[in-house]
């Protein structure tokens, strides 16, 4: 697997007071590829002199300038890296506890941890301590405390200051951009704009809590043909599937990190939408050794998760949640024109071989082609 490192920065803090501290908190986590990061940050050297000047990359600097940061966004989607993301939505905590630093940061650091390690075990990751980054010093003193490195052999976790390194700069420029996405202080008519640049950019983006069967997901208002029942059923196995799932190999990473991108473009596109297996497989691609294959991308991931029960629309624009019967009907449709071809070949084949042999030797009598010499015949 190709080595992976992460910086990671927050937006937000504890506090439950909507009105003037905001609604969510949030902690970006950039990746990049080790092999690749000087070139990066080059990259970024030059956006830090033409925005920032002698200052560092911070979203707090730009603050509401929503012009000067579609600028910047601009240029940084040309820089190669992808963010992966956790959202805190504070209003849907429920329990006194979450009030108390202490326990609000304990919560936090277990689902950090679990999401970042579970998915990138070989992970070397820098975050600021410097400033009002309290909870990326907690987290440090977690990851001490819990970290087995037997289990998560290469792991590494690093304190890096801000002022030091570009990447973890980075972090805090799309921390800053999430929050103008998700916190209701923060949003604005741009949001949306936000959202659709750094778009490209996000591998997966984990909201907490979960609410498996929320209204967000449902699309009724825009869309006739949504169905309820199918649409309810794809979402709870493709979440149940992430929580009882562990990156405890390549090809199990590889599988959480598509249903989560499934999930991910479920909300963010319209229900109408496929999104092709290029697109799947370039996000997959981000921390290997070499780029995932069509072919590793249709057997090990989208026939693995088929084959566990995980309801996969497909059609020739590419894959999707379904969300309707005219989706199932197209992966149907779909598997039909692949399937049916083939089994006509064989019978072409096994009638050339009866007539030849005037009927002596069947091609499918041997038991393990059984159930395929019934499938042929009721076919035909």
């Amino acid at each position: 697997m190709k080595k992976v490192i992460a910086f990671a920065d927050e937006f937000g803090n504890n506090s439950f007071d909507f009105s003037t501290q905001g609604s969510h908190f949030i902690i970006a986590s950039v990746i990049m590829n080790q092999d690749e990061l000087s070139e990066i940050q080059t990259q970024l050297e030059e956006i830090r002199k033409r925005f920032f000047q002698t200052g560092e990359i911070k979203s707090s600097k730009v603050k509401n300038n929503h012009s000067r940061r579609i600028l910047i966004l601009k240029e940084l989607k040309k820089v190669n890296f992808s963010v992966y993301a956790v959202v805190i939505d504070k209003r849907k905590l429920f329990g006194e506890g979450f009030k108390y630093k202490q326990s609000f940061y304990k919560y936090l650091n277990g689902i950090l941890y679990k999401e970042l390690y579970r998915t990138f075990p070989q992970l070397e990751l820098k975050v600021d301590e410097h400033g009002g980054n309290d909870f990326m010093r907690s987290f440090k003193k977690y990851v001490e405390k819990n970290h087995i490195r037997n289990l998560f052999a290469g792991s590494d976790f690093q304190i890096q200051k801000s002022h030091n390194d570009l990447g973890v700069q980075l972090a805090d420029m799309m921390a800053g951009t999430l929050g103008y996405i998700f916190d209701e202080l923060k949003k604005s008519d741009k949001s949306s704009e936000f959202a659709e640049l750094i778009n490209d950019k996000l591998i997966s983006l984990n909201q907490f809590p979960k609410e498996y069967k929320s209204e967000e997901f449902s699309e009724k208002e825009t869309f006739s043909e949504y169905d309820d029942t199918i649409a309810n059923l794809g979402l709870t196995r493709a979440f149940d599937f992430i929580d009882r799932t562990t990156g405890n190999n390549q090809d199990n990473r590889d599988r959480i990190n598509f249903v989560k991108l499934l999930l991910l473009y479920h909300q963010s596109n319209h229900p109408r939408k496929f999104t092709t297996s290029a697109e799947f497989v370039r996000h997959l691609s981000v921390n290997r050794n070499k780029p995932l294959s069509k072919e590793q991308f249709s057997s090990k991931i989208i026939g693995h998760l088929r084959d566990k029960g995980i309801l996969i629309a497909s059609s020739r624009d590419g894959y999707k949640i379904p969300t309707s019967a005219s989706d199932m009907k197209k992966y149907i449709n779909h598997g039909k024109s692949i399937v049916l071809p083939v089994l006509r070949r064989i019978e072409e084949c096994r009638n050339a071989i009866l007539l030849a042999t005037t009927n002596e030797y069947d091609i499918l009598d041997d038991p393990e082609y059984h159930k395929l010499k019934e499938l042929i015949e009721n076919v035909g």
